[in-house]
């Protein structure tokens, strides 16, 4: 008799891992496919290379939508080109880590808002330290832009940064502009 209670706790525990497991391989999705090499890539390395300077650049080739995935920005000369961006017809839309702009009180988020940009809050994760910026995604001219520089004076100034420029490669600035999206739906609307 002493046995039966013993092969129930065994298979209670049994159908409780059986459940994880399942949880498990149902939570997992595979890594999507490699990509093929195309376009153009540049390497900036900070501080001897002006960033700044080359993101301002393409936000300025800028035709139809810059997509912003920002941890930190306080960068006034940023936030100006993506101002007159906007000015010019150019949808712009950008994410800031909320507990960041908590933080921090130079950041542009208050100015880009009243400029009529869209600009959302991710409160999701301990730190929404995403760093990129999608430009004309779905054309030919897409360009993604990511690497550790955050989007300030000091990452220019005093700093040891990079980013990596990927011109002409929609399937990139596709799959980019579709995490955007995802993180967008977990944000919430900054209201000035």
């Amino acid at each position: 008799m002493t046995r039966r209670p013993a092969l129930l706790a065994v298979a209670s525990l049994y159908v409780a891992l059986a459940a994880s497991v399942a949880h498990a391989e149902a939570a997992y999705v595979p890594a999507p496919a490699m990509m093929s090499a195309q376009g153009s890539l540049q390497a900036v390395f900070g501080p001897w290379d002006n960033i700044e300077a080359a993101l301002i650049d393409v936000i300025e080739g800028a035709r139809r939508q810059v997509l912003v995935q920002a941890y930190l920005l306080t960068s006034k000369k940023i936030a100006n080109t993506l101002i007159a961006a906007h000015r010019r017809g150019v949808n712009v839309r950008i994410l800031l880590d909320a507990f960041q702009l908590e933080k921090v009180s130079s950041s542009v988020a208050p100015e880009l808002a009243a400029a009529g940009i869209e600009v959302w809050l991710e409160t999701k994760y301990q730190n929404a330290h995403n760093k990129i910026v999608v430009v004309d995604a779905g054309t030919a001219n897409a360009t993604v832009i990511t690497g550790s520089f955050n989007f300030t004076w000091t990452a220019q100034h005093k700093n040891a940064e990079n980013i990596l420029i990927a011109r002409h490669n929609p399937a990139l600035a596709e799959r980019y502009a579709q995490n955007w999206e995802r993180h967008r739906l977990d944000a919430i609307s900054y209201k000035k």
